[in-house]
């Protein structure tokens, strides 16, 4: 039985060493045909079969050492796919390696991959395929021991028709043309740090590249590619802030790829190729600390990864905490206390959303029978970031904190940790302060749901003049509205913006006149970036500005990134009169949406799953 409550694999008896995996990529009928073949290693002294996970996988064939195996696939979960059992032809003792071959195909309706039709793209000429597998949707691309605490190297060969490109989570090794169809290029990809399956990483469309530093290319559709080129700029000095911080970058390359709108999140670490969403690209500074968040990763996540995804705060926390050292490094040290501000407002509304009592809430829950998807929110990130900050503020400041993250992150490099082993290394590097640490209610902080404990005390003085303008609009009757100005907000950059309008929308809805007020003198309507429109929309909504619905509705469609979507889509839903517009738009770009995003907006809409859509 796996220790993993998220996978069926075997873990126990046996573990994944590298995999080498072909793929063939069929946009016609939507799918992979592939081998692959997984190196594993006899942990017991008799193994005589292994169970790898996947999820709506059609198997050809398993061989192990080139000779037949006999398999079988278990019935289908609902979230966690169907075991593969696989019975060896012969034993494998303690230490001994044998390579298990799985010939396989994927459905057009995996989980982990995204088909676009040209339409979906911004050349309009090609179709596009990409692919999200964090958190367990790489066993419905490649049959795998899909668990984080398996850490393995790959090497690919992907071929694609030929007036497209692959590239991977791995250092490009060449490409070729396909033996087999002179239509086709094979293109080789090598990852030798071991990863675990959720950072293996595919993109196939008409994309191109720019360098941008010594070690790091842009890539994208032509259409974007300059524009982020001279956006992502400040990558080679943010690697280099990062590699003070937290030790030597092991990855070799750091690629950013800005996908196509439908891409469900900001950013995702996949390891020499950050996968970016282009609702970055509105000449603002959320970009940087998307890139900040990504490149932290590179140690806290790819090389120190959660062992389940139970312990993703190990991940996240460290990350949101790594990300804004960085900040500190590149603005000041009042800067990262406004960054951590937003972010326990930001904790605040995962918590009322889930619901104080949630044990979705818990810094450590427990997911069992849980579907991974319906976990992920800001907690793990933002009650993550407030208990190391808090332990900073005990052990003595940012400097002394950061060297035990730094001793963290090289005593676990390479390995997957739990939350007691984090624990456990905390109490050694600090036995001096022990009895300060014993202090610290951890269970309060761990296995109790709703906000933290301890509330900590972060410099406002980035805050204030946001506070003191919120609160103004706030207070204000029919009245005062004409005393407020243009230039209430010249001097505010984005950030401050943001927190404005994300201070408003912990308050009671305003009176309609005060946000179409608001409006005529800010004109945030013709704001692009998309952090600052997301929560205007937000807040003309919750006013009940009826104009605004159409253009909340289409930032919800025009871009698939769930952090914006869902939300704008549950706001109109709680707008009654126009509950039933925002099923009927979903339902009309259902379709064109990724599959997670797809799943997530029909719960928070109440709308029935449909089969068709493999969720």
């Amino acid at each position: 039985m796996s220790a993993d409550p998220c996978s069926f694999s075997s873990i126990s008896s046996c573990l994944t060493k590298h995999l080498n995996l072909s793929l063939s990529v069929d946009f016609g009928r939507r799918t992979l045909r592939g081998r692959a073949a997984l190196t594993v290693e006899a942990l017991e002294d008799r193994c005589s079969g292994l169970t790898l996970d996947t999820r709506d996988l059609k198997i050809v064939s398993v061989s192990a050492n080139g000779q037949g195996a006999s398999f079988t696939l278990g019935s289908k979960h609902s979230f966690k796919g169907a075991p593969l059992e696989i019975k060896l032809p012969f034993d494998i003792s303690r230490g001994q390696q044998a390579i298990v071959e799985v010939t396989y195909e994927t459905s057009p309706s995996a989980t982990a991959l995204q088909w676009l039709t040209p339409e979906q793209t911004a050349g309009k000429k090609h179709p596009y395929l990409f692919s999200q597998c964090q958190a367990h949707h790489c066993r419905s691309m490649v049959p795998c021991q899909d668990s984080p605490s398996v850490k393995h190297t790959y090497y690919a060969q992907v071929s694609v028709p030929k007036d497209l490109v692959a590239v991977m989570s791995a250092v490009r090794d060449g490409h070729e043309m396909d033996p087999q169809d002179s239509d086709r290029i094979i293109y080789r990809f090598r990852q030798p740090v071991p990863m675990p399956s959720y950072l293996i990483a595919i993109v196939v469309g008409a994309i191109e590249s720019r360098e941008i530093g010594p070690r790091s290319r842009v890539w994208s559709e032509k259409e974007f590619v300059d524009q982020a080129a001279s956006e992502f700029s400040e990558t080679e000095t943010m690697l280099q802030t990062a590699e003070q911080l937290a030790g030597p970058y092991v990855w070799g390359q750091y690629d950013i790829l800005v996908l196509p709108p439908s891409f469900p999140y900001g950013g995702m670490e996949n390891p020499c190729l950050t996968f970016a969403t282009p609702t970055l690209l509105a000449g603002d500074k959320s970009l940087s600390n998307v890139i900040a968040h990504e490149i932290s990763h590179s140690w806290t996540g790819n090389l120190v990864t959660n062992k389940t995804w139970e312990h993703f705060w190990l991940n996240e926390g460290h990350t949101v905490y790594l990300e804004r050292m960085i900040g500190r490094s590149m603005e000041s040290e009042q800067f990262r206390q406004f960054k951590a501000m937003g972010g326990w407002k930001d904790l605040q509304e995962s918590v009322n959303t889930f619901g104080a009592n949630s044990p979705l809430t818990n810094l450590v829950p427990s997911l069992k029978d849980v579907d991974p998807d319906d976990a992920f929110s800001s907690v793990p990130y933002e009650k993550g970031f407030a208990l190391l900050y808090h332990l900073e503020e005990l052990m003595g400041g940012p400097e002394v904190f950061m060297q035990f993250v730094k001793s963290y992150i090289q005593m676990f490099a390479y390995s997957s940790v739990t939350t007691d082993q984090w624990k456990d290394y905390l109490f050694s590097y600090f036995k001096e302060k022990v009895d300060i640490l014993n202090k610290v209610d951890w269970n309060a902080w761990m296995y109790t749901p709703g906000m933290p404990p301890v509330k900590p005390q972060y410099d406002t003085t980035l805050a204030d003049a946001c506070i003191v303008l919120s609160q103004k609009w706030v207070k204000a009757k029919e009245q005062d509205l004409k005393d407020f100005k243009e230039s209430d907000i010249a001097n505010l950059s984005s950030h401050q913006l943001i927190e404005f309008l994300s201070l408003l929308l912990q308050e009671d809805p305003l009176p309609l006149s005060h946000v179409k007020r608001m409006q005529d003198l800010y004109n945030f309507n013709s704001y692009m970036n998309s952090e600052i429109r997301f929560r205007w929309l937000r807040l003309c909504v919750r006013s009940k500005w009826e104009e605004m619905v159409p253009t909340a509705l289409k930032m919800a469609t025009e871009q698939g990134r769930l952090k914006f979507t869902r939300p704008l889509f549950r706001q109109v839903y709680t707008f009654e009169k126009y509950r039933e517009e925002a099923v009927r738009v979903f339902q009309a770009h259902r379709a064109a949406m990724h599959p997670v995003t797809a799943g997530l907006v029909a719960k928070a809409l109440k709308v029935e799953q449909s089969q068709s859509t493999g969720l």
